[in-house]
């Protein structure tokens, strides 16, 4: 795609996204392939930058277990970014009007306390750990602006940030590394009954794997992850799709706590 192409199609996104209306590019907007999707995507974030929306404080991480990689025909994760303005703490109430179609991830956060620039030798897991400040227990509050997710195109989707929306976040544990990550259990309640069930270890073996992850595709692009930056790290259990509010949604996870969101 070239930049006129790239800058309309942040633009269509960016207006799709404000007036909260369902994605359908246009054909000749479509991009083709990741590379294509991220060049949109990093001009839909100037575009929400210069347009009062938020600057970006962070990543998600999306697509990391096997299952939804099948479902959307990647071998590989994905990644959005998370705008300031959208960033809650502990419990937020939304009105059930300002989704699509809203669902529920229950995740493991990071804060950065250093930055992770690009470098010629890979990242691992033990190469991100110090850079690790704080973990926390979050909500990741997606919406499908998709519709079919099979005919709407995994391009789309990493150009829209993969179904970001908000995030909800618990109290920052700073002594994180008492715990196993992998081993930690997270559970989605939905009104207050057991919606779903996972370990750490579901997020590509460990949370933590999926900071590296970044890290690498980060530094492939020449891009640095900064110190104070966000990463979401994916959903330690299936997404939960609201289908009518009022609803109620906590998600808790061992040593890390709960965290809440009413949509009314």
């Amino acid at each position: 795609m070239d930049s006129d192409h790239i800058n309309r199609a942040a633009a269509y996104l960016g207006e799709a996204r404000r007036t909260r209306q369902p994605v359908a590019f246009p054909q000749e907007l479509r991009p083709d392939g990741e590379d294509d999707a991220y060049a949109v995507q990093a001009a839909l974030h100037r575009w929400q930058r210069d347009n009062g929306q938020g600057d970006i404080a962070g990543y998600k991480i999306g697509c990391t277990t096997p299952v939804m990689q099948e479902i959307l025909q990647i071998d590989n994760p994905a990644f959005g970014g998370v705008l300031d303005r959208r960033i809650y703490r502990h419990r937020a109430t939304f009105p059930f009007t300002e989704f699509l179609e809203p669902g529920i991830e229950c995740e493991i956060a990071v804060r950065l306390a250093a930055d992770l620039p690009p470098r010629g030798a890979p990242y691992d897991r033990d190469a991100v750990t110090p850079a690790i400040g704080a973990c926390m227990a979050a909500i990741e509050l997606v919406d499908n602006r998709y519709g079919d997710l099979s005919s709407a195109g995994t391009p789309v989707m990493m150009a829209d940030d993969f179904f970001q929306s908000a995030c909800i976040l618990g109290t920052e544990v700073t002594d994180w590394q008492r715990l196993d990550l992998a081993a930690v259990e997270g559970r989605t309640f939905i009104n207050g009954k057991l919606a779903g069930s996972g370990p750490g270890s579901d997020v590509l073996g460990h949370p933590l794997q999926a900071v590296a992850w970044l890290a690498n595709r980060f530094s492939a692009q020449g891009r640095s992850l900064e110190a104070g930056n966000l990463i979401m790290t994916g959903s330690l259990t299936a997404v939960q799709w609201i289908e009518a509010g009022p609803a109620e949604a906590t998600i808790s996870i061992d040593g890390l706590g709960d965290v809440a969101v009413r949509l009314e």
